[in-house]
């Protein structure tokens, strides 16, 4: 899409190349937003931050690290994203970013180890809140789940989701920060990737490469279509779509 007076902007905190936007991306096209990128291991990332400060949306990423680690790039984040939350500014959040910005609302320690790696497709249990936003439509799609971590729920959010995993799936505050610990930007090549290069952390955790990629098969289409209504409804409910 060219980008025009009126286009709106989108920057998405990428963590690794490859837990990337996914499907996520033809959504945001679609509804009139150019991507940007800021990459956390980017010498320029704090730099990349400061410019992205008003941007209409920020989206960020999963990781394969921990937000409880040590890593440069996590202190200017966080600090963006705690002014950019103070601002009630359109962001969202997924799995590693759903943890950061829950970090950034309620302070260091808010993320820990969670009991358990969860691998595959689980499904979401909406909250009566989550049933009038847009997690609605992951009722009865069993989402993707790529994580060990999770995190204590900051004051003032909403919880929106549940598993019998992991008790806190998504939450939000208003309309403008949505928040979710699956993977709704997960494609079919986005899959085969994390499966092929995590091999030694599926082998610790028990788990066989063969029964994730037939659960894929079977279960990415629905979830596809599901992620597509639930980032659509998230957009149009923005302050700029109005």
């Amino acid at each position: 899409m060219s980008r025009s007076a009126d286009a709106l902007r989108c920057v998405v905190i990428r963590h690794e190349q490859k837990v990337a936007l996914g499907n996520i991306a033809p959504v945001l096209v679609e509804h009139g937003y150019t991507i940007e990128y800021a990459d956390a291991d980017s010498p320029d990332f704090a730099e990349s931050l400061s410019r992205a400060r008003d941007v209409d949306l920020v989206v960020v990423l999963g990781s394969e690290r921990a937000v409880y680690e040590e890593h440069a790039f996590l202190s200017p984040e966080l600090a963006f994203l705690r002014s950019r939350l103070a601002a009630e500014q359109a962001t969202f959040g997924v799995c590693f970013g759903a943890q950061v910005i829950a970090e950034a609302l309620g302070g260091d320690g808010t993320v820990r180890r969670g009991p358990a790696p969860d691998v595959g497709f689980r499904a979401i249990e909406p909250t009566p809140a989550g049933l009038a936003s847009p997690v609605r439509h992951v009722v009865d799609v069993p989402m993707a789940e790529w994580h060990g971590d999770t995190f204590a729920l900051p004051d003032g959010v909403t919880l929106l989701a549940s598993s019998s995993a992991y008790a806190h799936e998504a939450y939000g505050i208003g309309s403008w920060l949505l928040a979710v610990q699956f993977h709704p930007e997960l494609t079919a090549p986005m899959h085969e990737e994390w499966v092929a290069t995590g091999r030694e952390y599926l082998e610790s955790a028990g788990l066989d490469e063969a029964a994730l990629r037939a659960e894929a098969a079977k279960r990415l289409d629905a979830q596809q279509r599901a992620s597509r209504a639930l980032v659509t409804e998230y957009l149009e409910g923005l302050p700029s779509a109005r």
